[in-house]
């Protein structure tokens, strides 16, 4: 993929070119046929997913809660910086490309490009800010309300 392609990928989009082209090599493509899953709900996470094409479904036994995304979504972000349990299960519901960030590549890419390894570590913050208010927002609650 080229620095311009992965700029349509949610998370890559506010990195340079230059530092696209840095992490560009260390992306490894990942094509799965539908009905394939990428990761079980517990799993350990090893790195982050990006899906170029097709669709997912996310789904928690724990929660029951479902959901379909598509393209430009990331997967498993949060697993470059700490590992932890897979808190769904992912299944592809159609025939997917995807590009996966490894935590060990992810390492060398903060060793070369420090900076924008703090961009990326910023966007996936921001979005993981982002679905949890969504979520508490979804129950009924609101977080920024005080303990009155």
């Amino acid at each position: 993929m080229t620095p311009a392609d992965l700029k349509r990928l949610q998370l890559l989009a506010e990195l340079e070119d230059a530092e696209r082209e840095a992490l560009a090599p260390l992306l490894e493509p990942l094509d799965l046929a539908p009905g394939s899953v990428l990761f079980d709900e517990g799993e350990t996470g090893e790195g982050a997913l990006f899906l170029v094409e097709g669709e997912i479904r996310l789904a928690s036994s724990r929660t029951s809660a479902a959901t379909r995304v598509g393209p430009g979504t990331a997967l498993g972000a949060l697993s470059l910086a700490a590992s932890g349990p897979r808190e769904a299960r992912a299944e592809t519901t159609s025939r997917c490309q995807l590009l996966v960030l490894r935590r060990s590549a992810f390492r060398r890419f903060c060793d070369d490009e420090p900076r924008a390894a703090c961009r990326l570590l910023e966007a996936i913050l921001r979005e993981t800010t982002r679905l949890g208010r969504a979520a508490l927002a979804d129950a009924g609650v609101d977080p920024l309300a005080g303990d009155d």
